[in-house]
């Protein structure tokens, strides 16, 4: 089941530097929002504390609320592994596990979970999920060979393939084209497509066409300057936003006046 994210009051630091600041925004399920800005205006690092990955950096911490169907992701006894399994993340550069093969790769996740599966449950497992991430004709005849012998648009469609196997709620990308060609690009963004009547999905990009062919709703980051911690400057319909922004510096990033 795709479900609500609601993040109130949230800063999140790395040792003394605050990275972002006072961030409140709502994600509505089974829709597509994308998260646009300059680099470095915390963009990611946002990404990375709605499924708690922002902790596993040394020094990182957050204060505030990340609220998933009103359940507090950083509340008191929340397993931050469980959160992960149930916000899945896709990253900018694929990352299947090198020593494993295709068949392996889409099932690391769930073999972690420890639940008992046949042979015939995992063939189905791996297959399904291969389909959904429309890889499977591509792949079927070479399930035993390195993931990492595919290219790389097969290796992030096969990286999207372990992230679903494990049956999330949300899913999140973090530039996932941006090491692609333009073929394997609009792949990923058919994919993206197809999922959002399944997923919660959030993507960062810094390709503005992508969020508004993607997206329903866009949020736009900035920073005051250097050293500033990144803000949520307005987040909105995305054919609102690329049109009618609220917000001048908006409209100044967009127009390409800057970043």
């Amino acid at each position: 089941m795709a479900k609500r994210i609601d993040v109130n009051g949230l800063n999140a630091y790395y040792g003394g530097h605050k990275a972002i600041e006072d961030i409140t925004l709502h994600v509505e399920p089974r829709s597509v929002t994308a998260f646009i800005g300059p680099s470095g205006c915390g963009k990611s690092t946002f990404l990375r504390t709605l499924n708690r990955m922002h902790e596993v950096t040394p020094g990182g911490r957050v204060e505030g609320e990340v609220l998933l169907d009103n359940e507090n992701l950083y509340g008191p006894g929340v397993d931050p592994v469980q959160v992960r399994r149930t916000v899945g993340m896709v990253f900018q550069r694929p990352n299947p596990f090198p020593t494993m093969s295709i068949y392996d790769n889409v099932l690391a996740g769930v073999r972690l979970n420890g639940i008992r599966y046949s042979r015939s449950q995992l063939d189905d497992l791996v297959e399904k999920n291969l389909r959904g991430a429309n890889l499977w004709k591509e792949v079927k005849d070479r399930l035993h060979k390195p993931g990492a012998g595919l290219s790389g648009g097969q290796q992030q469609r096969l990286c999207l393939a372990r992230a679903t196997a494990v049956e999330p709620d949300v899913l999140l990308m973090d530039e996932p084209c941006s090491a692609l060609d333009p073929i394997s690009t609009l792949a990923i963004e058919d994919l993206i497509d197809q999922m959002k009547s399944r997923y919660t999905i959030v993507i960062v990009t810094h390709n503005m066409q992508q969020a508004a062919r993607v997206s329903e709703r866009t949020a736009f980051f900035n920073l005051a300057g250097v050293g500033q911690p990144g803000r949520l400057i307005e987040v909105d319909a995305t054919d609102k936003i690329f049109s009618n922004p609220s917000e001048k510096a908006t409209e100044d990033y967009i127009s390409g006046r800057f970043g």
